[in-house]
C-alpha cells in the first residue's frame, strides 16, 4: 500500500486482511508513525521506508495506490514499471490523457491496472441497474460538506474538486446505464481554487438525459433516480459501502486478486475507465466554456 489515506484505514486495510487470496504485506506513508498505527491491527505487516521501498520488494505483487489524484499516474507508472499490478484509487488519474498514458504502460507491463470503483462489484447495485428497461432518465447526486480547509480534496495542484472526487461516481453510474453521452452541459460554483459543486446534463443519441450533481458544501445527499418506460426506480446511497451483508470494497480486492491469480481481465477495464475520464473533461470544458 503506498499511502496512508483515510480511505485506506476505514476501508481497504480490514479487507485486505479479510479477503480470501490476499495478505498486507507492506506500507509507506510520508508519516511512519501514522502508518504504524494503521498497522497496529495487522502484525504481519511492516511498516516500509518509502513507497520505493515497497515497490521493491519481490514478496510485493501488487499494490494499492490511494494517494491524491494528481499523484496517481506517477505512482501507478512506477510500480508497473517495478512489475506491480495495481490498484488505484478513482478517479484513475486527473484527465484522460493522463488515463490513457496508464492504460498504454499496463499494456506494456504485461500487468494489470484496475481502478477502484468499489460500487460496481455490489450485488445489488448490479441487480438494480441490470433489472431496468428502457430507461429514459438517470439523476444521481453525491454531495457533503467538507469542513477542513486543509483538506487535500482542496487543493487544486493535486486533483481537488467535487467533480473527481464525487462528480466521478455520478457521470459512472450515468455512463453504466445509458452509454456515451453526445451532448454535456455543466455549470460550477468554485471556491478554494476548486470546483465546489457540479451540476452537469448529459445527453444520449437515442433521447436519453442524466442530470449529474457533485458537491462539496450541502448537506450530505447521496441517491440514483432512474425514469424507465416502465416506472420510477431508486437506490438509496448508491455509491456506499453496504455490508448487507456483502461489503463492496472486499468483493472488489477479491476480484482483483482473482484477475491477477487467473490471469483474466479485471472485472472494470481500463477502457471504462478512461471512457469515464473522457466524459469528466467534457463537463469541465463545458464549465469553461
Amino acid at each position: 500500500m503506498l499511502g496512508a489515506a483515510d480511505i485506506a484505514r476505514k476501508a481497504v486495510l480490514p479487507v485486505i486482511a479479510a479477503s480470501r487470496n490476499g495478505r498486507l504485506v507492506a506500507l509507506a506513508s510520508r508519516s511512519p508513525e501514522r502508518a504504524q498505527a494503521m498497522l497496529a491491527l495487522y502484525p504481519d505487516a511492516e511498516v516500509a521506508d518509502s513507497y520505493d521501498a515497497v515497490l521493491a520488494r519481490p514478496d510485493v505483487d501488487a499494490v494499492y495506490v490511494p494517494l491524491p489524484n494528481g499523484l496517481h499516474r506517477e505512482w501507478t507508472l512506477r510500480a508497473l514499471a517495478a512489475g506491480k499490478h495495481v490498484l488505484c484509487e478513482k478517479p484513475l488519474a486527473v484527465d484522460a490523457a493522463e488515463a490513457e498514458d496508464m492504460a498504454a504502460a499496463a499494456d506494456r507491463s504485461g500487468r494489470l491496472l484496475m481502478e477502484a470503483f468499489m460500487y460496481r462489484f455490489h450485488p445489488a447495485m448490479i441487480e438494480f441497474v441490470e433489472g431496468l428497461r428502457e430507461p429514459m432518465h438517470v439523476q444521481s447526486s453525491f454531495a457533503f460538506t467538507l469542513q477542513d480547509p486543509a483538506d487535500i480534496r482542496l487543493d487544486p495542484t493535486i486533483g481537488g474538486g467535487a467533480l473527481l472526487d464525487v462528480g466521478c461516481y455520478t457521470v459512472s453510474v450515468s455512463r453504466w446505464i445509458l452509454g456515451e453521452p453526445v451532448e454535456v452541459f455543466a455549470r460550477a460554483r468554485g471556491g478554494h481554487g476548486v470546483d465546489m459543486t457540479v451540476t452537469a446534463l448529459l445527453a444520449f443519441e437515442k433521447g436519453e438525459t442524466a442530470s449529474v450533481w457533485a458537491s462539496f458544501e450541502s448537506p450530505e445527499v447521496q441517491d440514483l433516480t432512474v425514469v424507465t418506460r416502465d416506472g420510477v426506480h431508486q437506490r438509496a446511497r448508491p455509491f456506499s459501502s453496504w455490508r448487507d451483508p456483502h461489503d463492496p470494497y472486499q468483493l472488489m480486492v477479491e476480484s482483483f486478486a482473482s484477475s491477477i491469480i487467473d490471469s483474466r481481465p479485471a472485472h472494470i477495464p481500463l477502457s471504462e475507465s478512461v471512457a469515464n475520464m473522457r466524459v469528466l473533461d467534457r463537463v469541465r470544458d463545458a464549465i469553461r466554456s
